[in-house]
């Protein structure tokens, strides 16, 4: 997370801010649905443990001078492809997104007033520090590489356990790891520190990077300002702190220090936690329920999304989307093998090129029905991931890395 944290009305209003003393308040509605206005939550930095301070957006943040069109017609195409795509698989569910967030919902979280205006025909970004060749390249430079286009998911390390700072994307970007090879890299503590035009900055593993991506497009648009244009990191499988917004350098360090959140007390840095999120639940006219929401596990991926009705004493294995967009791949050059498949009558032929981000790195929505009978059901929701991990249920606040256990919700019928 990197970038500008208060949405304000203009240049002399003032924002609203409501500031949590340590963790976050949860965003989420109420009653477990995804409200589109609250999810364009914003944090700012005041104290050590300020990660989730909530602002309302009074105005768009928007820049009206950004053109919304990628540099190739052709990479809008293949976003288009892969949100059909995505549209073909997704769940019907009342009360949750489906695969590929808009970008209006998208979840901001940044750390000051306004969003800093780049230009694309000016911005570069520099590769410094214990390299053994120092260089900048810039916009067109970038583009012009090897271009990839996929889902993958962000989720907010400040986030409550059930609450909805978590969404997937189209995102068109190039690797960094050609960046890095130009480079060579050396220094004592295999680390690096990411910096943003907006004065962020963020500190984690060169590995982390080595397999990492810098966007310049968002569901078949131009990255837009509030999402870090005209490029922005991103880390597979990682919080969503050190997806830099507004990137302007890389430098290897020779040995470690600590980033912008860590400097306030948190570790957000490594891979995302296990959940699964239970953000809705529908009552059928046949008198049956309908319970629902996405699972999240990185790049490990979500093998199994199970569902208990009785407080954890049974479980039963949910419906996920099928087939798992998480896990597909498509050959990275034009004319190669494709290894992506499609089941579905709806979805158009798939994309012969770009392999998808992240690989596995998709969130998976969920839903289970069942008929219960009359009286006070416990529904507890917990994940396994590729590993076979099962989602720990012991409970952890989001401070200082990252929320942890079972959501779990009482349903009276």
């Amino acid at each position: 997370m990197s970038g500008s944290a208060l949405s304000s009305v203009g240049a002399a209003a003032p924002a609203v801010v409501l500031a949590a003393a340590a963790a976050p308040a949860d965003p989420g509605s109420p009653d477990g649905t995804v409200d589109s206005v609250r999810r364009r939550v914003l944090a700012a930095s005041a104290g050590a443990v300020a990660f989730g301070v909530l602002s309302y957006a009074l105005g768009s943040r928007r820049a009206t001078d950004i053109d919304h069109e990628l540099p190739e017609a052709a990479r809008a195409a293949d976003a288009a492809t892969l949100q059909e795509q995505a549209d073909g698989r997704s769940l019907e569910i009342d009360g949750i997104p489906g695969l590929v967030s808009g970008i209006d919902d998208f979840y901001e979280v940044d750390i000051n007033n306004v969003d800093p205006v780049l230009e694309a025909s000016e911005w570069t970004l520099s590769v410094t520090g214990a390299v053994e060749s120092s260089f900048t390249v810039t916009y067109d430079e970038l583009v012009d590489g090897d271009v990839r286009t996929g889902y993958n998911t962000l989720r907010c390390v400040g986030e409550q356990l059930n609450g909805d700072l978590l969404d997937n994307a189209i995102w068109t970007a190039v690797p960094v790891a050609p960046l890095l090879e130009r480079a060579d890299p050396g220094g004592g503590c295999e680390c690096v520190m990411v910096r943003a035009a907006d004065d962020y900055y963020e500190q984690f593993p060169i590995a982390a990077l080595e397999r990492s991506f810098l966007a310049f497009g968002m569901n078949g648009e131009s990255l837009p300002r509030e999402h870090g244009h005209p490029v922005r990191l991103l880390v597979p499988g990682h919080w969503g702190e050190i997806n830099v917004k507004w990137v302007t350098e890389i430098e290897v360090l020779d040995r470690e220090v600590e980033g912008y959140w860590e400097e306030r007390g948190w570790h957000g840095t490594g891979p995302v936690n296990t959940v699964a999120k239970l953000w809705t639940v529908n009552e059928r006219a046949d008198g049956r329920v309908q319970v629902g929401g996405h699972a999240y596990a990185g790049s490990r991926g979500i093998e199994t999304v199970e569902v208990s009705v009785d407080g954890g004493d049974s479980w039963e294995t949910a419906e996920l989307i099928l087939p798992d967009v998480s896990r597909e791949r498509f050959s990275p050059s034009r004319g190669g093998e494709n290894l992506h498949t499609v089941t579905s009558d709806s979805i158009s032929e798939p994309l012969p090129s770009e392999h998808v981000l992240g690989e596995r790195d998709a969130w998976r929505q969920w839903q289970y029905t069942w008929e219960p009978p009359a009286g006070d059901h416990e529904v507890v929701v917990r994940a396994i991931d590729g590993t076979g991990t099962v989602q720990p249920a012991e409970e952890e606040s989001p401070y200082p890395s990252g929320s942890s256990g079972l959501v779990s919700e009482t349903i009276t019928v």
